[in-house]
């Protein structure tokens, strides 16, 4: 029986794929023209390696999905979503792929723990119920989760990292550069997400856009404060013609104090966080390891 319910699902979903997999081909040509731009010498600065096979087509079919949701349903914000994941550095992901892959983990894992709970003959049908609720929950919530939580870290990573680039600028400024030079030399010596976004306004640069418009735009991508504080101190400097070396010092000064004052935030918060592993994990076993003794010898002075 169930040797037979497997070979079922898998020619049910060879025959979905096959079907999903021609109403999609047309796209799939056009994105392949599309990506051929790159060889103009207008590709992303980030490279990341070619989608291919199972990938491609899961990206395809969650695209798919997701903008039956969109056009039909209009029940996910799409903006709040492209933000999110802007922010969070997952630039070839669309928001109608995210609601997709939404979708199908609604449908794939309640499916998944069905499938589990007959092949384990569960006899609980209560946890069985639990268990398909739980899974439901985890599908719709997870992707968006994970997004936001990639943000977040992303952005925190960039607010880290903005003193250095500050202090970096301040170096190349003072040194008689100018200060489209000077973030071009900085998106070149800079890793990670702060290195990539410079990137980022250094390619629209380059497209035509001016300086300030594609620092505007990277506060849109990055909306922190130290990034929001910087882009406001470089367009007022431009605008009042004021020296950029003696503004980026005073804000290398500002962050540095801001960075400091976010540690000492986060050192006052340790107590708090350590108080539950404190009393619910650690002092039971001192408990048992200091008192245990003198329990047992009371006892056996009570016995005797």
């Amino acid at each position: 029986m169930i040797l037979t319910l497997l070979v079922g699902l898998v020619l049910t979903a060879t025959a979905v794929a096959l079907v999903a997999r021609t109403f999609m081909l047309t796209r799939m040509r056009a994105t392949a023209q599309l990506a051929q731009i790159g060889h103009y010498g207008f590709a992303g600065v980030v490279e990341q390696p070619p989608t291919n096979g199972l990938r491609s087509f899961m990206d395809d079919t969650a695209s798919m999905v997701g903008g039956l949701f969109v056009d039909k349903l209009k029940i996910f914000d799409v903006e709040q979503l492209r933000k999110q994941l802007v922010s969070a550095g997952m630039y070839r992901t669309s928001p109608r792929m995210l609601m997709g892959y939404q979708v199908l983990s609604v449908i794939l894992l309640p499916a998944l723990w069905i499938w589990l709970a007959l092949a384990g003959r569960t006899s609980n049908p209560g946890l069985t119920i639990l268990g398909f609720l739980v899974s439901v929950g985890v599908g719709w919530l997870g992707p968006t989760f994970l997004v936001r939580s990639r943000a977040t870290q992303r952005l925190s990573e960039i607010d880290y990292d903005m003193p250095e680039l500050i202090d970096l600028l301040v170096v190349t400024v003072e040194a008689g550069l100018s200060l489209s030079a000077a973030i071009q030399i900085a998106g070149e010596r800079m890793k990670g997400p702060l290195g990539d976004e410079l990137r980022i306004s250094l390619q629209e640069q380059r497209m035509g856009l001016p300086s300030l418009q594609a620092l505007e735009n990277m506060l849109t991508r990055c909306p922190t404060p130290a990034v929001r504080s910087f882009v406001r101190a470089m367009i007022q400097g431009e605008r009042l013609g004021v020296s950029v070396g003696q503004i980026l010092r005073s804000l290398a000064l500002e962050m540095r104090k801001r960075r400091r004052a976010k540690a000492e935030e986060r050192a006052q918060r340790a107590p708090i966080k350590i108080l539950f592993p404190l009393v619910f994990m650690i002092f039971p076993a001192m408990f048992v390891v200091i008192l245990g003794p003198a329990v047992l010898s009371v006892l056996q002075a009570f016995k005797s």
